[in-house]
């Protein structure tokens, strides 16, 4: 249901990225006689690590923030994370809750970001 509002900016990022790789590899791939698979696994895939790091870092930031989809479905019966600290804020006026919170969320973020980087083996300076 929350897809559809992030589907079309992951295309667009890996698009990019895939439009980044230059024709001429697939060139020698093809002269090298390598099938499709080989052809994806040792060229598209390495060349693409770093878009798709990306994309699965915002995905993971859009995931945290949602805020209406709980409101709805649930009718404030349960938060997310986002909606937690608005409601700390906002009806409690528990400030210390909701900036612990936040920094929660933010700590999450940083941590899956660095999961990601590490996965992906890391980010070399020619990428």
């Amino acid at each position: 249901m929350h897809k559809w509002k992030t589907t079309p900016f992951m295309t667009l990022l890996l698009i990019a990225g895939l439009q980044a790789i230059p024709k001429e590899l697939y060139e020698a791939v093809k002269v090298d006689g390598a099938g499709a698979g080989r052809t994806f696994f040792c060229v598209t895939l390495p060349l693409v690590k770093n878009a798709l790091m990306v994309a699965m870092i915002f995905r993971t930031l859009d995931a945290l923030r949602v805020f209406d989809l709980f409101q709805i479905i649930f009718a404030q019966k349960r938060f997310s994370l986002a909606s937690y600290t608005y409601y700390q804020l906002i009806d409690s006026k528990a400030m210390g809750y909701s900036s612990a919170s936040s920094i929660l969320i933010f700590l999450l973020v940083f941590l899956v970001s660095l999961i990601y980087v590490k996965l992906a083996g890391g980010i070399s300076k020619n990428d």
